[in-house]
């Protein structure tokens, strides 16, 4: 095993690391701060080896609370299920102390074994629907879909418009979702669902250039979070 690790250890490191601190950049962004979509995955040699729940852009989210060394063990342990004694040689730590980083890491993420292992995945469909609901100004429907603690969060890094403040509760959500939909459709912008992070997401492009991408976090059949990244800077691998 502890070969198999060092063939995939680039993609591994770059999961863990990818969302390394940068403190003092971040206490001068403008509004949200929210990691990098990942490209990859969708066809990827890795596919089926790395537990999906990792992949999740929700998830990424949650290691943004992490330390290094915390997010390469959880990443360790979750992601790829080894055991402690190969985390504690791979790491040079002890097992004791390896057990110490993933139950600190849980805590800071604030997820139960439930949350890890029970995600649930929407198919393509069915944010096919939710578009269309949208799109056809069925308030209801699209109201009914959400959590009542619902939240966006929007990166736009000050570069591009976005929200600066978290927007929270079903109505106020549905008001910007509708908004948005009318904006991007007078702006004459495509809309298509494509997989980032091993999921569907919701793709904007304008003049075939990627300005937006929402990710829907869901549990218990209704959207608890959206996290809208607008950065281009975020964005430019994308395209």
């Amino acid at each position: 095993m502890i070969e198999w690790y060092k063939e995939y250890k680039g993609l591994l490191f770059r999961l863990a690391y990818q969302l390394k601190s940068a403190q003092k950049r971040r206490e001068q962004y403008v509004g949200p701060w929210l990691p990098e979509p990942l490209p990859l995955f969708a066809q990827d040699d890795y596919d089926g080896v790395i537990q999906q729940d990792l992949l999740s852009y929700a998830m990424l989210v949650l290691l943004e609370r992490l330390s290094p060394t915390e997010r390469i063990v959880f990443v360790l342990r979750e992601a790829l299920c080894f055991d402690y004694p190969i985390i504690a040689e791979l790491t040079n730590k002890t097992e004791a102390n390896c057990r110490k980083l993933m139950s600190r890491a849980k805590s800071k993420m604030g997820v139960s074994e439930e949350d890890l292992h029970n995600r649930e995945w929407q198919d393509e469909a069915w944010i096919q629907q939710f578009i269309l609901s949208l799109t056809k100004g069925q308030v209801d429907t699209v109201v009914s879909l959400l959590a009542e603690d619902v939240v966006i969060l929007s990166d736009g890094g000050g570069k591009v418009s976005a929200a600066l403040r978290p927007i929270r509760t079903r109505d106020f959500v549905s008001r910007f979702l509708f908004g948005i939909i009318r904006k991007y459709h007078l702006a004459g912008a495509s809309l298509e669902v494509t997989t980032h992070n091993g999921e569907c997401c919701i793709v904007f492009r304008e003049n075939d250039r990627i300005t937006s991408v929402y990710f829907l976090h869901v549990r218990n059949e209704k959207i608890q979070q959206i996290y809208i990244m607008r950065n281009p800077d975020k964005l430019v691998h994308l395209m």
